[in-house]
């Protein structure tokens, strides 16, 4: 599981920063990337990457703001023309479907494989044998989300020992014993799978951000995320801004790490304001707060590896 970071600027693209799009690459697994949203020139950003717009299988628009959803419509066209023939499935708020359907029809794209788009509301969105995903409301100038993804927990590993005392030798068979809950050998003695695997592995946990106030009642929802990734448009002393143009500001992102317990906070969505000379002082105020803080860039990565 890798955080891919394509666009860590807010508003309108910079020399250093592009607008807000953010990738999550599950090729471990499931062999997919999701994206989560998709601002102007995304697809230019994903060119200098090994990110492969064939393996995208969901993107979750945060908000529609064109900061992060002008790109959409050019990424979706394409990924078509990149050979990409598996579904897609595109997550936002109401609009967006008007918005992709009018600009793939104007535009005359027929894309090759199947399209399918979902408005949102907070609550449940997604969920299969290995994740769920859950959008959270915000507090911006227009319905805005962020989405919690819950890695489910994995089963624990089989413990040869544990076999071989009953004598059971190695084989095919340990396999077969830890596909299924119970297991009858030719002898047979029935093996439950329970009793013979570790304690399970526990899922990952991270909450992907849209724009937004500051809520300090999300710690709830947040509650020991490993990985936090949360706008910081303004400096610490820019409150009474952050909260006019309804958005955060890098103490009041730090704030919410440090009350959520998150493991790591990822700050992103910077104003074009801030020149590198600055943003080392919003880190500075961030590390004050919360010591596992970074400030994304372009083309960061960050990997979150498996519990142990």
């Amino acid at each position: 599981m890798e955080l891919f970071f394509l666009g860590t600027g807010s508003g309108v693209p910079s020399k250093n920063r592009n607008v807000s799009s953010l990738v999550l690459r599950l090729l471990e697994e499931r062999g997919t990337t999701w994206v989560f949203d998709c601002g102007e020139a995304t697809q230019h950003q994903i060119l200098h990457t090994s990110v492969r717009p064939r393996r995208i299988e969901k993107i979750f628009l945060t908000h529609l703001h064109g900061d992060h959803l002008y790109g959409l419509p050019g990424l979706l066209s394409s990924r078509s023309f990149q050979g990409g023939e598996s579904p897609v499935t595109v997550y936002g708020p109401k609009g967006v479907k008007e918005y992709v359907d009018i600009s793939l029809k104007v535009s005359g794209t027929r894309l090759k494989y199947p399209l399918y788009i979902k408005e949102i509301e907070e609550g449940l969105l997604f969920e299969d044998e290995q994740f769920q995903v859950e959008s959270i409301a915000l507090d911006h100038g227009m319905e805005s989300y962020g989405f919690l993804i819950n890695e489910k927990d994995k089963l624990g590993e089989l413990q040869p020992d544990k076999l071989t005392e009953q004598g059971i030798t190695p084989g095919p068979i340990y396999q077969q014993i830890k596909k299924q809950p119970v297991t009858r050998l030719d002898d047979g003695r029935v093996i439950y799978r329970d009793d013979v695997v570790g304690p399970p592995k526990r899922g990952r946990k991270l909450a992907i951000l849209g724009d937004t106030r500051y809520i300090p009642s999300l710690k709830q929802k947040l509650e020991g995320v490993d990985v936090l990734v949360h706008e910081a448009t303004f400096a610490s002393k820019e409150e009474q801004m952050a909260y006019d143009y309804f958005h955060s500001t890098v103490y009041q992102a730090a704030s919410l790490a440090r009350e959520a317990d998150a493991g790591t906070l990822i700050l992103n969505h910077f104003s074009s304001r801030y020149q590198d000379q600055d943003l080392s002082i919003l880190e500075k105020d961030a590390k004050a707060i919360f010591p596992n803080t970074i400030l994304a860039y372009d083309y960061y990565q960050h990997y979150i590896p498996f519990h142990l």
